[in-house]
């Protein structure tokens, strides 16, 4: 299981992704390019000391993910069809979180194997995207019995 960050924008939710992957013991991998400049010090600030213990990989493309990676990909977005708590994950599979200001590109939607939401109250936009991949992590790690 792994958390990708499509292109992030806020290192304050960048970092507590790193956090939450550091304590649940899965990897994370950044898809540049960030919406600020990914520097130790702003990140050990938004990640705590989180970071050192955190398996991070930086691709500096959409392109280089995808190169990269053959796992299943799992979009988290507020256009799906199926709510994550219905969904069926597998061990490798790979979470990807859209970036906060705009979410992913249509041709990143076309590359995922799937796609899906958390159910919310009607009106509401979304949710921040470190508490959506909290809680779809833990979903996906609850059914595979992969808590630490």
């Amino acid at each position: 299981m792994r958390l990708a960050l499509f292109q992030p924008d806020i290192p304050q939710n960048a970092g507590a992704i790193i956090r939450l992957a550091a304590c649940m013991g899965v990897a994370v991998d950044i898809i540049e390019p960030c919406g600020f400049v990914w520097s130790e010090t702003r990140m050990r600030r938004a990640g705590m000391d989180y970071i050192e213990r955190a398996a991070i990989t930086r691709h500096i493309s959409w392109n280089e993910f995808q190169s990269a990676n053959r796992a299943r990909l799992i979009l988290l977005t507020t256009q799906a069809a199926t709510s994550y708590a219905t969904f069926s994950f597998e061990k490798d599979d790979i979470l990807l979180l859209g970036r906060e200001s705009a979410g992913v590109p249509p041709a990143v939607h076309d590359a995922v194997h799937d796609s899906v939401l958390i159910p919310m109250t009607p009106g509401a936009r979304s949710l921040n995207v470190a508490l959506a991949a909290a809680m779809v992590l833990g979903e996906a790690l609850h059914q595979l019995d992969e808590f630490p």
